[in-house]
């Protein structure tokens, strides 16, 4: 917030003070702030749908390929997965055992749960996803051009939904589409710091501690 780096100003400026009149003027034998720490400007929260916002984009859906974008809107809101990782997702990736193998970034390999509003949703689509003349015989969904759907063609329909709920020109995006399954999950489900990490595919825990 703004007193918080009003702070740190204040604390940067002393110490660069003193450190000139010790080490350049030599003025004074000893800093006296040279301990001093400067406190760390707090990182922004990232943006991210309400409850009833995830909500309303779910129930915004229809049209021709509604069972699909119904799915791809679920597991990003359930499941936190990043777009390039939807665009990569195979059929057969979807498990038995409820649970479904994600590729994510350098090519790690995570498991994801599913709850069952994902386990239905992808249910009602493989019910009508297309066979005949598919390029891509492995991927989970295909476009209107019977191909694998890309990161844009992705990106295209989640605007167009958010769009119709009145959010694309306040900065939504699949990205935060991520957010906000990250946000529920810990404020609502409960969900432990260190499982978010791995449920994300994180790195570091300090890229999932911001939630």
């Amino acid at each position: 917030n703004n007193k918080s780096a009003a702070r740190a100003r204040k604390c940067s400026s002393l110490k660069g003070f003193y450190s000139f009149l010790h080490k350049k003027k030599h003025l004074i034998s000893v800093d006296p702030v040279s301990e001093l720490e400067i406190p760390k400007k707090k990182k922004a929260l990232p943006k991210y749908l309400s409850l009833e916002q995830s909500i309303e984009l779910l129930n915004a859906v229809e049209g021709e390929h509604k069972e699909r974008d119904y799915a791809i809107l679920t597991l990003f809101l359930n499941c936190g997965l990043r777009v390039s990782e939807m665009a990569g997702l195979n059929y057969t990736d979807i498990r038995t055992d409820n649970t479904m193998r994600v590729l994510g970034k350098g090519n790690k390999e995570r498991v994801v749960y599913l709850n069952s509003a994902c386990i239905n949703a992808i249910k009602d689509y493989m019910k009508v996803r297309p066979v005949d003349g598919v390029k891509d015989k492995t991927a989970l969904f295909i476009s209107r051009n019977n191909n694998r759907m890309s990161v844009k063609t992705i990106q295209a329909m989640v605007y167009k939904y958010l769009e119709k709920i009145g959010l694309s020109a306040q900065g939504y995006s699949c990205h935060k589409l991520r957010h906000t399954a990250a946000t529920l999950m810990y404020q609502h489900g409960g969900v432990d710091v260190r499982v978010l990490k791995e449920v994300l595919g994180h790195e570091n825990l300090a890229t999932t501690e911001i939630y």
